[in-house]
This record gives C-alpha cells, structure tokens and sequence, in this order.
C-alpha cells in the first residue's frame, strides 16, 4: 500500500474489472458454490473470519500476523466468537477479482469509503498524507506544500498519488522524485526506498501516506518528524476515511461489521494508534495517544 485516492488503477486497493463482470463473477461463484438459492444468498462463513491481505505490507498486513489490520482481525473475530483464517495475496490488479469476489474471503480489512469496486462498511479510521522530514534542516515548521522553503528542495512523491497533484500546482515536481506507486509487494517496497533516501540525504523531504509515515518513523532507527498536510486541503483531498470491503450481495454481514465498528471504536484507535497512525477525529483535529 503506497497511497490513497488516485484516479487510476491501484496496487493497494483494486483492479480492472468493470460493474458489469463484477456482478457477474458474482453471481456465477454464488449459483456455483450455492444452486438454486440464487445470488442474493450470503456466503460468509459462520465460524470463521476469513480475510483477504497483503502477505508482505506492513504496517497494514503480513503473513506473520503483525499489522495493523492483522490485529483488528483479531479483535473483530472475538467479539464474533470466531476464529481467523487468511487468504493472501499481493494487492496489485486482480486483487479483488481473485480473493474476495472469487470467495476465498468474507472481508478485507482496509478499503477506501466509498470505493466503487466493492461495499464498504461505515468508516473505521480517518487519516492523512503526512510530509516527513529530518530534523534540523530546516523544514521542520514547514505545514504546507506551497510553503517557499519546498521550493528548490528534492521531494520524494509515490507517483499518482494526491500530493503529486498539489506539488504540481505548487512548482515542486521539476527536482521531485518519484517512486512507482504500481509494484508487486512481494518483492519491491516504494515507500521503504523513499525513507532510505530520505535518510541516506538523496532527497530532503518524503510524502507519504500517514499510517506508512508513521510505521517508518517508528522503525527508522534515526529520528524523523512527521507533518500533516491538514492545511493543503482543497479540491484535492489530502485526507481519507477507512473502511472494510465486502462482496456487494453480503448486506447482513455489512450491517453485522457496522455495528462492531460503533461499539469497538475505542479500542480499535487503541490498536492504530499503537502503530503511530495519525488519525483525524470527526472535525479533522488529530487524535492524540
């Protein structure tokens, strides 16, 4: 997972496929695997929580069981009283079509609200892109990407992402660099390149996404300060809300995760913020630990 919001096929949370062969991979796994009951059955398992992940990207996920996500797995399937089973598969295209909408799981953890590709559950977590620095170098009061102190500075930017888009209106991509926001993370990890850089001096400031921002710092081994870009809101948003996907026809199990979400809610900021997640509360003010 390298970014939120992009406008184009993304390697954290989608793939290709159109509503129309959506629905219609759904409806022919539903009639195959449940005949003559039809498509609107809902084929969650009643004694397992089975969810489609990432193996390797963490903080959010990895097949060791240490994301963030992975423990709120955890804390859901105990308040269901069941237990936890994991398909894994790297996020890139055809993530969805072979994991969650092929059945081979009830749930993946963390999907943008709203996403067209799947139902979403109400919101779980609400963060934002962070600008991440070295201190003493003198960008450690900078709050905004139109900030002068950016100008002549190298940048490191997943590209496509929406802060590529304000360090364009800003004058700001001529020395950034970008890093490829479609990879396979098995074998590549953007943002761990980035913090590298950052560290190495081959770049003076990295943008990145608040919940990866705040695992590297965690991890870094030098310090590093975080900034969110809370002040460069406009038609590009720089902020999103979190949710849980599920297959379109699995209305009950929704309603079922909607109200674990609501009751859990402390608990599960418990468990992001445990991780350094800059979390955002309803007005947009950061939630403190």
């Amino acid at each position: 997972m390298h970014g939120i919001g992009q406008r184009r096929p993304r390697c954290m949370f989608g793939d290709l496929v159109v509503a129309a062969c959506l629905v219609a991979s759904m409806l022919g796994t539903a009639q195959a695997q449940a005949p003559g009951l039809g498509a609107s059955v809902e084929l969650v398992d009643p004694k397992v929580f089975r969810v489609c992940a990432d193996p390797r990207n963490l903080p959010f996920s990895d097949q060791a069981g240490e994301g963030f996500e992975n423990k709120l797995a955890q804390l859901f399937a105990a308040k269901l009283g069941k237990s936890v089973s994991y398909t894994y598969f790297p996020q890139i295209v055809g993530f969805y079509r072979n994991t969650l909408n092929a059945f081979r799981c009830d749930v993946v953890m963390g999907v943008p609200s709203g996403s067209d590709l799947v139902q979403t559950t109400i919101p779980y977590y609400h963060t934002i892109y962070e600008l991440v620095v070295r201190p003493n170098t003198g960008l450690d009061e900078v709050e905004t990407l139109a900030d002068p102190r950016l100008r002549e500075k190298r940048i490191g930017i997943v590209a496509g992402t929406p802060p590529a888009t304000i360090m364009a209106e800003a004058g700001l991509m001529a020395k950034a660099k970008p890093y490829p926001l479609m990879i396979d993370t098995r074998h590549d990890s953007s943002t761990k390149e980035m913090i590298d850089d950052l560290l190495a001096g081959r770049i003076d400031a990295a943008i990145l996404w608040g919940p990866i921002a705040g695992y590297y710092i965690e991890h870094a081994g030098t310090p590093l300060k975080a900034i969110p870009l809370a002040k460069d809101q406009g038609e590009v948003p720089m902020d999103f809300r979190i949710a849980m996907g599920v297959r379109r026809s699995d209305q009950e199990w929704r309603r079922t995760l909607n109200r674990l979400i609501k009751e859990n809610q402390e608990a599960i900021n418990t468990i992001l913020l445990s991780y350094s997640v800059p979390l955002l509360d309803d007005e947009g003010k950061l939630i403190k630990p």
